[in-house]
């Protein structure tokens, strides 16, 4: 199975310009393609975690990923998905997050020895004389098509600025720039990043007379259609001090039925066939898959050993003993205590496993708290120190969350 007959049977591929073309310059050539990450936070999140796979997947065929790092277009952002602008952020700040992705994404690329490049485009777009972009860009995009691309229609009614207005030219001149230094022929991307894409392989066809290809891949969504990766907490990032090892595989640990198998062959490198043969399980014959899919995925973002502690603490939550020191954790001091004493709705703001005592009241009236494996119903409870065994406290919201409370 070549690899993209293994990209195309795990269901990867979502558009393509050339189908047929991306499939023949795979099979015969080492092709140099890029993906852009604008550097937007300081880390990488569980959006970005599939096409670091699909990068790492095509590179082990022996093609050349490039990483293309958006020091220039973050200066901008991308309208694509968003109601409103997004925050604008100082160079001092992109330059920042730029260097967190670099070590985050040598996890899963290797860019030893030329196999893989790293560049950046504000090494390009910072410098470009506005008119002469104007002259060379510019002049090849129609307003009138650009208005009909989803990123920019969605966004009429509650208003683009005129700043957002210019990153589809600016996304695509990097394609244009990496065709000329680089001969990259191949842009990939989230399938969010159609409109973006299909206009850079036009502007390079315009400018050089040149065919190149772009292909985007299957965002990361439940059957019902929703994004993966958001948490109570936000965002599911890759760093260890934004979401622990610990909750990066309970999070997986706990997806839907419907939506394991799905992830098995999207984000992993457990074979096909043997993916495909754990189809038809249903109800708990699922959760070994799930446990599969955690332990894969935890490992790749965070090596073997953190992975393997999430598991262990994962399993101690349904036996009566086990170790819980990788367990989300909050300590308490006397500080913390009122009389020796906290309010259960306090405990569970202070924990943040709900925003306000208000949806923590509700979410105790509704039956979905319990402490020590003692359900809570009454919203007036105090937890005292006697509640701590050894120390500690677990607290359970809803059927799945678990957190250990530490009292100092």
């Amino acid at each position: 199975m070549t690899v993209f007959e293994e990209l195309k049977r795990r269901g990867l591929i979502a558009q393509a310009t050339h189908l047929d073309k991306i499939e023949e310059l795979f099979n015969n050539e080492k092709v140099t393609f890029y993906v852009g990450f604008d550097a937007t936070a300081d880390s990488l999140h569980v959006g970005h975690f599939l096409q670091l796979v699909v990068m790492s997947r095509l590179q082990k065929a022996g093609h050349r990923p490039i990483a293309l790092l958006g020091t220039g277009t973050t200066m901008i952002g991308d309208p694509t998905g968003k109601s409103d602008m997004r925050k604008m952020l100082t160079p001092e700040e992109i330059n920042h997050n730029a260097e967190c992705f670099k070590r985050q994404m040598s996890r899963f690329v290797d860019f030893e020895d030329g196999k893989a490049l790293m560049v950046q485009n504000g090494d390009w777009l910072l410098k470009f004389n506005y008119m002469e972009f104007l002259r060379e860009v510019g002049i090849h995009f129609s307003v009138n098509k650009m208005l009909t691309a989803e990123c920019f229609k969605s966004r009429m009614e509650r208003g683009l600025s005129f700043l957002e207005f210019n990153y589809m030219l600016l996304q695509s001149y990097d394609f244009l720039h990496l065709y000329r230094t680089l001969g990259c022929k191949l842009e990939l991307g989230g399938d969010d990043q159609w409109s973006n894409i299909i206009n850079g392989v036009d502007l390079v066809r315009r400018v050089e007379g040149e065919e190149v290809y772009g292909m985007t891949f299957t965002l990361l969504t439940t059957r019902e259609g929703k994004k993966m990766g958001k948490t109570e907490k936000g965002a599911l990032w890759l760093d260890p001090e934004k979401t622990s090892p610990y909750e990066f595989f309970q999070y997986w640990r706990n997806v839907n039925d419907g939506d394991v198998i799905n992830c098995m062959k999207l984000l992993t490198f457990v074979p096909i066939e043997e993916i495909e043969a754990k189809e038809h399980l249903t109800g708990s014959e699922l959760n070994p898959v799930k446990e599969q899919l955690a332990f894969e995925l935890t490992k790749m973002v965070h090596g073997e050993e953190e992975a393997q502690k999430a598991l262990e603490a994962s399993r101690a939550l349904f036996t009566s003993k086990g170790n819980t020191d990788d367990m989300p954790t909050t300590e308490l001091g006397d500080g913390d205590l009122t009389d020796g004493t906290i309010g259960i709705l306090d405990l569970m703001v202070k924990t943040k496993l709900c925003p306000s005592k208000g949806e923590a009241r509700r979410l105790v009236q509704q039956g979905g708290v319990a402490v020590n494996d003692e359900k809570v119903s009454d919203p007036t409870r105090n937890i005292s120190k006697d509640d701590f065994k050894d120390g500690s406290l677990i607290i359970k919201k809803g059927k799945k969350v678990y957190h250990k409370v530490v009292l100092r």
